[in-house]
């Protein structure tokens, strides 16, 4: 991977490199900017906030970047080692930028026979003036055409749309599952009390308009066994990214079968309505013309 999530994922574990080696986070952010050539790590090392440079940046890939702003922010104001939260981050993004992957390949078989089957109409026409059928003037010029012309052009658009909404559904919905936790362990590591973690964390995932999950869970179960929370914090953290991520693999997998949906349902019956009927329209009435 090397856009999207990736880029986020490959700056997320280097500056966790760098950091644990003991670099100075102005340092470690230079050689990151430098190395990737990412946007946002450059605006970053010439001494922007991450947050601010991460602003405006749309779907997945904006909430992985403040997604890393958060980690930033809660292990600055905590105090707390932020290197390990960065590695598990990084790994986080990956797996989801494999999810993406995942639906992009499952959406490549059916949307290049859609395109095969889209060329089609214009193969028949073709095929039809070919042989001296005017198949063009049955389409444009005749009341059985222009129903044509209508079923099959709305039959095309259904399908573009049911595809977006199908590809759309199978696509990773966060980019930051189990943020929430991994912050809490985070500010709690770096030996802030319980309050002032949750404070910290709100306000982190709140500048960066991130949902807040629920941790309330994971720290009464602290409680009641009597160890500390972090250690079951970072668990639970994995656990939701393990189950964010088993979920896009599966919707991956289920999206292949469903745009054969829209292919059989729309795509093919648009290719008889824009090519097959109309030249066997033009077959038939060039023939009857001809006897009379």
């Amino acid at each position: 991977m090397s856009t999207g999530l990736g880029d986020v994922a490959a700056v997320a574990h280097r500056l966790a490199v760098l950091l644990a080696a003991g670099v100075a986070p102005a340092s470690a952010w230079q050689h990151v900017a430098a190395s990737t050539g990412s946007p946002v790590a450059v605006r970053v090392a010439a001494g922007e906030s991450l947050g601010a440079a991460a602003a405006g940046i749309p779907g997945l890939t904006g909430q992985g970047w403040r997604g890393l702003a958060a980690a930033v922010s809660v292990a600055t104001e905590s105090g707390s080692p932020l290197a390990p939260a960065l590695r598990e981050y990084a790994r986080s993004l990956r797996e989801l930028g494999e999810g993406e992957r995942d639906a992009r390949v499952a959406l490549a078989g059916p949307a290049a026979t859609a395109r095969i089957v889209l060329v089609l109409p214009g193969v028949g026409i073709l095929f039809g003036l070919a042989l001296g059928f005017n198949t063009l003037a049955t389409l444009f010029t005749t009341p059985l055409g222009w129903v044509c012309l209508g079923a099959g052009g709305a039959l095309l658009v259904t399908a573009a749309r049911w595809n977006r909404r199908l590809v759309a559904a199978a696509a990773p919905s966060s980019a930051t599952p189990g943020l929430a936790c991994e912050l809490m362990a985070i500010g709690m590591a770096g030996g802030a009390s319980l309050d002032r973690a949750r404070r910290i964390v709100a306000d982190a995932l709140a500048a960066g308009g991130l949902d807040a999950e629920d941790v309330d869970g994971v720290l009464d179960l602290s409680r009641r066994a009597g160890v500390p929370a972090g250690e079951l914090l970072r668990a639970e953290a994995r656990e939701r990214r393990a189950e964010a991520r088993a979920t896009a693999q599966e919707r991956a997998a289920a999206l292949g079968v469903r745009l054969m949906l829209p292919l059989g349902l729309c795509v093919l019956p648009a290719f008889l309505a824009l090519g097959v009927v109309p030249l066997l329209a033009t077959v038939v009435t060039s023939t009857v013309v001809s006897v009379q």
